[in-house]
């Protein structure tokens, strides 16, 4: 049985009146703690739609092992949000070759980001980065994962987290630096 001393706790309203959680209680306060996270962590890597989708595609896959406890949720729930981002990317890859358009277009929204001119620099200076720094910053920056946290969304040691931020920070310092030579 699941340690329920790790549970979060639901709304009264929904709170069972066997004292017992089911799992469905268990899924409804995991769910009221982490979704706004685990969105607004798809929201800043995907649109909209795809963000909706990747959040419920992880509490999805948190259903189906709601029986096995976890330690901390959060990271365990965007390394899943995570990888079903890399889902959709190489689904994405796969309509492009294969000549398939989509059939909604793309938002338009301005990005809120853009208005002042560090933030265009520092966010130019992030997209020069490979994909695995840019991922390492976000956890920590973005996402506001300690080390240890953000290493467990990535699947690896927290030495070898720390080992990669720091490349990561000082790849980004050279892009700030210099962006004409970096840009190369």
């Amino acid at each position: 049985m699941p340690d329920s001393s790790k549970d979060v706790s639901i709304p009264a309203a929904l709170a069972p009146s066997t004292g017992i959680p089911t799992p469905g209680d268990r899924l409804a306060g995991l769910w009221y703690a982490h979704y706004p996270a685990v969105l607004a962590y798809a929201r800043r890597r995907a649109t909209e739609e795809t963000a909706k989708e990747v959040a419920s595609a992880a509490f999805t896959v948190l259903w189906r092992r709601i029986d096995q406890p976890l330690d901390d949720p959060l990271p365990w729930l965007l390394g899943v949000a995570r990888r079903e981002l890399a889902n959709q990317r190489r689904g994405e890859a796969r309509r492009r070759r294969l000549g398939i358009r989509a059939r909604t277009p793309m938002p338009t929204e301005p990005d809120p980001a853009d208005r002042t001119v560090d933030q265009a620099e520092a966010r130019a200076a992030l997209a020069r980065l490979r994909d695995d720094d840019r991922e390492v910053l976000m956890l920590v920056a973005w996402e506001g994962l300690d080390p240890a946290r953000a290493a467990t969304v990535l699947g690896i040691t927290p030495a070898a987290f720390a080992v990669r931020l720091h490349r990561a920070r000082r790849r980004l310092e050279s892009h700030l630096t210099s962006p004409e030579e970096s840009a190369r």
